[in-house]
């Protein structure tokens, strides 16, 4: 028997209050282990899913948007490291890996890749559930940080609690990097931001000069937000600076 699993079947202590009741999306092949780390996450308050091999798991964590990610390295299928540079550029919750390999130069790779955290079992899951709250609360509080709930420019309204946008009245479908990218840019409305800012607050990757997803969800919102693609007057392009959202422009 695992650490984690004596730990799981025998602490007898209060449990941690976890942040809210948010996703988590667990990537492991021991079945055994991974039913017991979703047992315990949910009677913590968390929303658990898994799958055991890393290329199914590549279309479901895109689909599914999880609060955070927790991945094992060694799985069928692809391999952790594979799974997470095929989903980081669409994926915008927060990575957790979670490996029996204690390999510094795994660590190392898995940190510069960009996850947030990584962990070597076996863990206590009062541990585990400790760097899960403070990785959540983190992401929260660097991505809306004293934000309003609700933003209104005229006739657009953006509603961070319900994650809807409405235009003259009217509900705008947006993807979630799409919702994510206008809420960033609507909070610092008459700011230029940057490609860098954009990619470092929304994805938490550095810009590397040629990287295009910035500008693609820029066209892809000025579409489904009315604005001239060829001469946008909401958003606005300012040449070798970045983007802006214009706050009179609604």
């Amino acid at each position: 028997m695992s650490n984690f699993e004596y730990h799981l079947l025998y602490m007898k202590t209060k449990p941690i209050p976890s942040v809210g009741k948010k996703s988590i999306f667990l990537v492991e092949d021991d079945e055994r282990l991974a039913a017991l780390v979703q047992e315990y996450l949910e009677n913590e308050g968390f929303n658990v899913s898994h799958e055991i091999r890393g290329d199914l798991a590549v279309y479901r964590l895109i689909e599914e948007q999880p609060d955070l990610l927790i991945l094992d390295l060694m799985l069928p299928g692809l391999d952790g490291f594979e799974v997470y540079k095929k989903i980081r550029a669409d994926f915008n919750g927060v990575v957790l890996m979670l490996t029996a390999r204690d390999d510094d130069i795994d660590q190392i790779l898995g940190l510069e890749l960009g996850a947030d955290d990584y962990v070597i079992k076996p863990i206590q899951p009062r541990v585990l559930l400790a760097r899960i709250n403070t990785l959540l609360r983190r992401h929260e509080k660097a991505n809306h940080p004293n934000e309003a709930k609700q933003l209104i420019f005229g006739s657009l309204k953006i509603n961070m609690d319900s994650r809807q946008v409405t235009l003259s009245g009217f509900p705008i479908d947006l993807t979630t990097n799409e919702f994510e990218l206008l809420w960033y840019l609507a909070n610092h409305a008459g700011e230029t931001m940057s490609r860098e800012k954009i990619l470092t607050a929304i994805r938490r990757i550095e810009y590397d000069g040629q990287d295009r997803w910035v500008d693609i969800r820029i066209s892809h919102l000025r579409n489904k937000l009315g604005d001239d693609t060829e001469h946008p007057q909401k958003i606005k392009t300012v040449w070798s600076k970045g983007y802006l959202f214009v706050r009179d422009a609604w």
